[in-house]
Parts: C-alpha cells; structure tokens; sequence
C-alpha cells in the first residue's frame, strides 16, 4: 500500500519548479515600503522622505520613490475643506523629494493659488446659494410649522430641493477648477518619468 501524501507535501511537489525572483520580491516590498512611508509622510509633513530616500538601499531606491510618488499623486484632488488645503501643501513637499525636476515646484506652488482661489470661491458659493434659496426654505418651514402646530427649523441639507440645487452650483464650480488638478497630475507624471 502507498504512502498517503499531506496536502502540504503534494503542495510543495507541484510548487518545486517554481523559483522566487529575489529581485522582483525585494522592488514590489520597496514601492510597499514607499506607500507606507508616504501615508505616514502625510501624517506628519515634518518627517524627511530625502533622508529615508537616501537610507535605502540603492537598488530599491527607484521602487521605493515609485511607491511614495503613487500615494501623494493620488492625493491630488479637489480639496473638500480649508483644512484639506494643508494636505494639498504636504502632497506638494512630498513630490519635490521624489520628482528631481525644478521647475515642478514652482508650478506646484502655482496649483496651491489656484486651490487656494477655489477654497474661496467655495466658500462665496456656499454662502450665496444658502443666501439665494433662504426665502424658499423660509417658506417651507411656515408651512411645515403650520402643518404640524409647532415650530419647524430645517437645515437646508434636509431639504432635497436645496441638496439638488447646492450640489448643481459646486459641481459647475468644481468642473471649472477640476482641469488644474489634472494638468498638475499629468505633469507630476512627466516629471517623474523623466
């Protein structure tokens, strides 16, 4: 009677042939180890990717810069707040340690005005269409009021007209602002690459 094999063994026996690519498992644990190092990077802008750069070793050096370039580009994006704006300045530190060209820089700077331009023109849409639709919502509180008897206070958000109406205004204003996000991403790309 024959030996029954463990599921590990017939495992192992079919796996034989297959070697490991040092090299290939060593450049995609780099751009991981770049990934996470951007995300804590983002955490706290005080913290130096030149210098972790530099400590790699120098083989995993390209891979490392690839994995922390795909993290802060994909942070480039409208900001929602004023308080995204200070990502949106770590995101532009972070890209001037991994991309070496220097007039990247100067153009990121010219992207955080432009951001900057948008959170205020953000900020005078929000108060402008909650200015605009006050009378409507006014009068859907009266009516609600006397309806039920008692005193009625909607947020506007509340209010699906009001939603529909807001969200109409900032989407036109995103899409206005939205083609600086992608020609400073494009020419991230460029950069790096080159």
């Amino acid at each position: 009677m024959g030996r029954i094999k463990s599921a590990v063994e017939i495992a192992l026996e079919r796996t034989e042939s297959v070697k490991g690519d040092k090299d290939s498992i060593g450049q995609f644990e780099a751009r991981q180890q770049g990934k996470k190092i951007a995300n804590e990077f983002l955490g706290d802008p005080s913290r130096s990717l030149e210098e972790t750069i530099k400590k790699t070793p120098r083989e995993q050096r390209e891979s490392l810069r690839q994995g922390i370039f795909e993290v802060l580009l994909s942070q480039i994006t409208l900001p929602l707040t004023k308080d995204d704006g200070q990502r949106i300045q770590a995101v532009g530190k972070g890209l001037g340690a991994v991309i070496s060209d220097g007039h990247f820089s100067g153009r990121y700077k010219q992207f955080t005005q432009i951001i900057s331009r948008y959170l205020d023109e953000a900020d005078q849409y929000d108060k402008a269409i909650r200015r605009q639709y006050e009378p409507k919502l006014r009068a859907k509180e009266e009516e609600l009021s006397r309806r039920y008897g008692r005193q009625v206070q909607l947020d506007p958000f509340q209010d699906p007209e009001f939603v529909s109406f807001y969200n109409q205004n900032m989407n036109a204003l995103r899409e206005n602002y939205q083609t600086a996000v992608e020609q400073i991403r494009q020419e991230a790309r460029r950069c790096f690459g080159d």
